[in-house]
């Protein structure tokens, strides 16, 4: 169901004309007003929460066009120039994490709308843990074939594949970061060779993790398994495109729980209807949430997930938490962890 609809009784009550309307953006899973907590925003405050995504542009402006408050997680929802300027009322947009590429800040300080952030709950390893988990988890899928094995389980089939042995084979990390850094440390602790590449990255730094710098040819030729850590920007949009996948191979895998752009789309499911690959497993795409009738919905040799690297309970927690502290301070006139000059 969408926004007004998930009004619940509290926010009715709380509401009125002269109140604060606040909306939530994408909460798919229906659970922002049990991390938050936002009765303790003021009590003339109305709370609304969208659970399915508004992909129109001219649908998005006319839903919150009421709304003083607009609370987005992360990049699901773009807020570009025409969005900002159509939403005269907006005074103050939360975006979770302390970034959001989606959000145009030029436009939003021209037209004095805030923009605050949120931490991911650093504490425990922030949302870099969660996706290395994700990453570890599509990896297994594919190379011992959890998906194919279970669905055979319950429909009354037994053993079909024959698993992949990831000891003594390669890991190829595209983007030796934090997050980069703790998956190269599971592939080292599987007994696997650990191979990095990023722009600037040094044989000192590569060693730290356990892993060898190598120029990106190397790494995807080399490696058995590829896998993306890399931030989207002009630099790294299109970065794998069908030099690379044809590097790795029939029998290799890429795993991609950074941004879509990064890898070229079209080639990378040519390569996996044509068996120029031997898998992927994909967790974000060039256009999310797929729309239906999307190829990747249908495409061989995958495990799909619907952008879940970052979702955890820990993630979510520090999200909701941190997005009430934003509004209730800015309401108070402090607001914290302001990421404009709004």
């Amino acid at each position: 169901m969408l926004g007004d609809s998930a009004q619940g009784p509290e926010d009715a009550a709380n509401s009125s004309d002269t109140g604060i309307a606040v909306a939530v953006l994408d909460d798919y899973q229906n659970v922002a007003r049990e991390y938050g907590d936002w009765k303790s925003l003021p009590g003339n405050t109305e709370v609304v929460v969208f659970d399915e995504h508004i992909a129109d542009r001219d649908e998005l402006v006319r839903r919150l066009g009421r709304f003083d408050v607009v609370a987005v997680m992360r990049e699901r929802t773009a807020f570009p120039r025409e969005v900002i300027e159509a939403l005269p009322k907006l005074s103050l947009l939360v975006t979770t994490g302390m970034g959001n590429a989606a959000i145009d800040m030029d436009a939003a300080t021209e037209h004095g709308v805030t923009v605050c952030g949120t931490g991911n709950g650093s504490a425990t390893g922030g949302d870099w843990a969660p996706t290395a988990e994700l990453t570890w988890g599509l990896i297994l899928a594919l190379a011992r074939g959890i998906p194919r094995e279970d669905r055979a389980v319950r429909t009354g089939g037994w053993q079909h594949t024959i698993g992949v042995d990831l000891a003594g084979r390669t890991l190829g990390v595209l983007g030796l970061g934090r997050l980069g850094g703790q998956v190269a440390a599971v592939g080292r602790a599987f007994g696997m060779e650990v191979l990095a590449f990023s722009e600037n990255l040094t044989e000192e730094r590569a060693s730290e993790f356990g892993a060898r710098a190598v120029g990106k040819r190397e790494l995807f030729s080399a490696s058995d398994v590829v896998t993306i850590h890399m931030r989207l920007s002009e630099r790294t949009r299109g970065l794998v495109g069908r030099p690379e996948i044809d590097a790795i191979g029939p029998d290799g895998y890429l795993i991609n729980t950074s941004r879509g752009p990064i890898v070229d789309e079209p080639e990378l499911l040519a390569a996996l209807h044509e068996g120029r690959m031997g898998g992927a497993g994909i967790d974000v795409y060039e256009r999310e949430p797929l729309p239906a009738d999307d190829p990747w919905r249908s495409a061989p040799r995958t495990v799909l997930t619907p952008h879940i690297g970052y979702v955890s309970e820990t993630t979510y927690r520090a999200f909701y938490t941190e997005t009430v502290e934003d509004i209730r301070r800015f309401l108070e006139g402090s607001p914290v962890r302001v990421l404009n000059g709004g």
